[in-house]
């Protein structure tokens, strides 16, 4: 089975990671996508609104519920920490030896993918999806091997975007899981009624 490999802060998860899981799965990019929630990681170290790994992967759950390719992980949880991708490939695989994974990743951070830690390994062992992200633009013929540029859908919103507006107090949940919008109310995440 080939695992689609999506890792992130998701603070929080929205519609555009969603509608993108999705979309590599229901095109056969992909057999599952696993939301692989990031610790901490190594190019966010000072993020200050960041809320805490359970509460993350609470949101994240909540956001798949019904969505039966689509699956979140904590793996990066239990591994030291800053995460590094290299390090979460190679346990990943020694883990589940019967999967093979590809790792999904937006344009922007494929421009620096470069700067990883031990990206001609990641490179060596793993097919790598491309989706683009406005105003990183690539050239696919210009992408080495097993690195492909997926047509994916663009959605016009980022995490970052809906933790400023909640922190505003001018955000009704568009773009956000029902429950996911649901669970930011009720624990007043992101300065929500401070």
């Amino acid at each position: 089975m080939l695992i689609g490999l999506f890792g992130g802060s998701f603070n929080p998860i929205h519609l555009g990671h969603l509608h993108l899981g999705q979309w590599l799965c229901q095109r056969g990019l992909v057999d599952e996508l696993w939301f692989l929630v990031s610790p901490l990681n190594p190019f966010k170290q000072h993020a200050t609104d960041l809320l805490d790994d359970t509460s993350r992967l609470r949101l994240a759950r909540l956001a798949v519920e019904g969505k039966p390719h689509l699956q979140v992980s904590d793996f990066e949880m239990h591994l030291p920490r800053p995460s590094y991708m290299v390090h979460t490939l190679q346990q990943l695989r020694a883990t589940y030896p019967q999967h093979q994974f590809a790792l999904v990743i937006g344009s922007d951070n494929w421009l620096r993918f470069p700067q990883w830690k031990d990206s001609d390994e990641i490179l060596r062992h793993h097919r790598i999806l491309v989706y683009p992200r406005p105003g990183y633009e690539l050239d696919a013929t210009a992408l080495p091997p097993g690195v492909r540029l997926v047509n994916t859908p663009l959605l016009d919103i980022s995490s970052t975007q809906v933790r400023q507006a909640i922190a505003q107090g001018n955000y009704h949940g568009k773009g956000l899981p029902r429950a996911v919008w649901q669970e930011i109310r009720r624990q007043g995440y992101y300065g929500m009624g401070m």
